[in-house]
């Protein structure tokens, strides 16, 4: 690009930071996983030191990402950062301003695809959805009401995406259900991901993400605590069993980002949902120590670990995540493992997003003797952990290993495209434990061990004054599931359309 270029951008950088902290920050107003765009720009404005904030935990708050952000810092760095400031400022003005907005999406699929990521794809054959959203100054609320198409979990109507949130001091307080992602990893996470509809909750988190103003924690950093407590579906081995997450983030050095991460499975129908049964979940008195019968309940506990760093007008980011299916010495035992690194580019007057990525769900498999059938499975909670038949956490599911490269292509005009190629061991022992209660119901479980490599591509242009997403996906033969087969390949649209 030209200087003459450069000037006219850092103008309007200028003017953007001018305007951001004029721009009130509401209730409830996040980033929501599935935006690959908005992560690849909080993640390059955090790793080149202008975003003090973890970059890890999704949602992420608006008023988080405000009140990190070094505007003097970003505007000394325009020829690197200006398009992903831009970025922001576009989503944060289209969803975080006070008042009543509302959207129409219409989306489907030929076949809704097994191996999912951070990027948002159709999870039924057709879907047709509507929101509306009001934002005050310490409320908001969202209703987003869904008509699907042949779903693969026998549910047509939905309210997925809904919430009702307030603020108190610097919490936020909520009920709905909302998609999530816990970890640094762009294909998958260990822990919790939006591979599966999101689980009805009520959750607490943090406004502001700042660092502890007392003396002897300012050594965290800045961090954010999250904490939910939801209901599973009825349709599973042990009936409306509850689902509590928490996930602990801070940032002690500028670049290191660290997260510490619970979800514990307990109650239901026929199980125990007293105090005591969560005390003793959350002190990790389980893994039958107390007997089969008297076991709290099912949980896992993951850590992960992302460092970024500038290169020259670029940045660049290694991260890890390890989760412990049980408890050993208040450490998590039967590990799985991901790693992964990714970078960033400016080539032909685009911002790119490289990563490669490599994750291993067979328990102790890669550092020790692999015990199958042992991740994301339980013997009391034998639907696994699962919702609606589809992992929590990574799509792979357990006993399962997977090496995937990827990059993302955002034009200057606001188009995008994205390709990734994935080579996938599945079912390593080719048993299950997973019982299946309702016919109805398509669980993406593997069958048997199968070996695929499947290619991901996507993108998204502006259409009918609104936005038009195309994906598909093709893999190199058929995965034979618990719920029935897939296609090799799978063709998607979604259409959305903001009022």
């Amino acid at each position: 690009m030209t200087s003459k270029h450069w000037t006219l951008v850092g103008g309007a950088v200028a003017c953007l930071i001018t305007l951001f902290p004029f721009i009130t920050v509401q209730a409830a107003p996040w980033l929501s996983p599935g935006d690959l765009r908005a992560r690849h720009a909080v993640q390059k404005l955090a790793d080149r030191g202008h975003l003090n904030r973890a970059v890890t935990t999704w949602p992420m708050m608006w008023g988080s990402v405000d009140s990190g952000l070094d505007r003097r810092g970003a505007a000394s760095d325009v020829s690197s950062v200006a398009p992903a400031l831009a970025y922001l400022r576009f989503e944060r003005e289209a969803q975080a301003s006070p008042g009543i907005r509302a959207e129409f999406r219409l989306a489907g699929t030929t076949d809704p695809v097994f191996l999912r990521g951070f990027a948002a794809s159709p999870r039924e054959q057709g879907m047709v959805s509507g929101s509306l959203e009001w934002q005050g100054d310490a409320w908001a609320a969202s209703v987003q009401p869904t008509y699907s198409v042949n779903p693969e979990d026998d549910e047509d109507i939905r309210l997925d995406g809904s919430y009702l949130a307030g603020t108190a001091a610097n919490w936020v307080f909520a009920v709905g259900a909302i998609d999530r992602w816990w970890g640094p990893g762009w294909q998958s996470s260990l822990i919790l991901s939006n591979n599966a509809r999101p689980v009805p909750a009520v959750w607490l988190n943090r406004k502001h993400a700042g660092a502890p103003e007392t003396s002897w924690l300012q050594w965290l950093g800045p961090w954010q605590l999250t904490v939910y407590g939801g209901k599973l579906e009825r349709e599973r081995a042990v009936a409306d069993a509850k689902l509590i997450g928490i996930r602990l983030t801070f940032r002690p050095i500028e670049g290191l980002d660290i997260g510490l991460s619970r979800s514990l499975m307990i109650g239901g129908k026929g199980r125990p949902e007293n105090v005591s049964t969560l005390w003793n979940a959350l002190i990790g008195r389980d893994n039958g120590q107390a007997g089969q019968q008297d076991d709290p309940g099912n949980q896992l506990g993951s850590i992960d670990v992302r460092y970024g760093f500038p290169i020259g007008e670029q940045s660049m980011s290694l991260y890890g995540q390890m989760m412990g299916e049980d408890e050993a010495g208040a450490f998590p035992a039967r590990k799985s493992w991901l790693f992964g690194a990714d970078m960033t580019s400016q080539l032909f007057s685009s911002d790119q997003q490289w990563f490669v990525e490599y994750t291993n769900t067979l328990a102790d498999d890669f550092l020790g003797d692999a015990m199958p059938n042992i991740t994301y499975d339980h013997s009391i909670y034998r639907s696994g952990y699962r919702h609606y038949g589809r992992n929590m956490a990574a799509s792979i599911d357990g006993d399962a290993e997977a090496f995937t490269v990827g990059a993302y292509n955002f034009f200057g005009d606001g188009r995008n495209l994205g390709a990734s190629l994935s080579y996938a061991n599945l079912n390593i022992d080719g048993g299950t434990r997973v019982v299946v209660t309702d016919d109805n119901l398509f669980y993406a479980v593997l069958k048997s061990n199968q070996k695929v490599a499947i290619a991901n591509i996507r993108y998204g242009q502006p259409l009918f004054a609104g936005w038009l997403d195309l994906s598909a996906q093709l893999a190199d033969k058929k995965l034979e599931l618990i719920g029935g087969e897939k296609d090799q390949w799978s063709m998607g649209a979604q259409w959305r359309y903001r009022f």
